[in-house]
């Protein structure tokens, strides 16, 4: 039965995970993050997506890190510290590697990574429950882990699959976050519910987790990503920061609770 490691000066780490892909994680996983470092607090965003890298271009940095030894230094923007396989394998060229070798990049990524001192490490995990987050989740104590969705069944569904796999090897679930919950229409009075609403709440209550709140379908936040330029590095992100309140909440139980540091069986 190994034990999980922690990270050498990290105090939360925390995983984002989706079951399936376009529920808009990483936007969160970005947003997210700044809106901690805002609030003062020293942070650090590890893009586990190899396959699929956006953290490069959603926060408006892409060099090469720097080495100091066999010790990767991270890139830093907006206040966060920043880790990316799009980093290293830059532009449109597809990486096609196997299990193994992504095993030991990953490793290098949690471990090798000058992290220095951090409030809060967050995880942006692939999509889906597949070997890459088994491998992750096995091998780093975790503080726990947030699930994105969006309102519509399809992306529920799958979204319950990622909690019973976070549950499954015993990591706790900090919460649920349900994206493009509905868009404000500047016309009408109310707003459209274009994915379906509320779906995201009544999941987490059946599944006894904490509903983490609603973010909206809003262009600002998909030109923000683009632009590399987050809607909360602007200071227009208050969904996201209400949220981030509720994760720091919620990561303050968890490790009150001691179950941070655990073991899984084979």
């Amino acid at each position: 039965m190994p034990q999980r490691q922690p990270i050498p000066g990290v105090k939360n780490l925390i995983a984002i995970g989706s079951g399936k892909g376009g529920v808009g994680k990483t936007t969160v996983s970005v947003n997210l993050a700044i809106a901690l470092a805002r609030e003062g607090f020293k942070v650090g965003l590890l893009d586990a997506d190899v396959y699929g890298p956006n953290v490069p271009l959603m926060m408006g940095t892409s060099q090469a890190p720097r080495a100091a030894g066999e010790r990767i230094i991270p890139n830093e923007s907006y206040g966060v510290k920043l880790m990316s396989m799009g980093f290293l394998n830059p532009g449109d060229k597809a990486l096609i590697w196997r299990g193994p070798r992504l095993h030991g990049v990953m490793n290098q990524f949690l471990f090798g990574v000058e992290w220095g001192e951090l409030d809060y490490l967050l995880i942006d995990l692939p999509p889906g429950t597949g070997d890459v987050q088994l491998s992750l989740i096995q091998t780093a104590a975790m503080t726990g882990a947030v699930v994105v969705t969006t309102p519509s069944e399809v992306s529920l569904e799958d979204a319950r699959k990622a909690i019973d796999m976070f549950q499954q090897v015993r990591v706790p679930i900090l919460g649920m976050v349900e994206n493009m919950s509905y868009f404000e229409h500047p016309d009408l009075k109310q707003p459209l519910d274009l994915f379906g609403r509320g779906g995201g709440r009544k999941t987490a209550e059946a599944m006894g987790v904490t509903f983490l709140g609603e973010l909206p379908l809003d262009p600002l936040i998909r030109i923000g990503g683009d632009s590399g330029r987050p809607v909360t590095s602007q200071g227009k992100g208050e969904p996201f920061e209400a949220i981030a309140k509720k994760v720091m909440e919620r990561s303050d139980e968890v490790r009150a609770t001691k179950k941070t540091t655990i073991t899984i069986e084979d």
